[in-house]
């Protein structure tokens, strides 16, 4: 798929490291299944993964959890 943010450049199979905060939770996710573009490194998260990332932080936020960090597992 053609990138949306820089107009040039081709997305790819990769992984990423995302971070999440909302509160006073930060979660960081890494190996997190992506389209990554190839000039710009936007990257792009599919439904499934998106929904698996918030559920996750969803989670953290009502534990009171600060920080976490944890590696995807899908």
């Amino acid at each position: 798929m053609k990138c949306v943010i820089c107009k040039h450049g081709m997305t790819q199979e990769g992984k990423v490291t995302v971070t999440l905060q909302r509160e006073m939770t930060t979660i960081v996710v890494k190996d997190v299944p992506a389209e990554v573009c190839e000039n710009c490194g936007e990257y792009y998260l599919s439904e499934s993964v998106t929904e698996k990332l918030s559920a996750r932080a969803e989670e953290a936020v009502k534990n009171g959890t600060e920080v976490e960090i944890f590696r995807f597992a899908a």
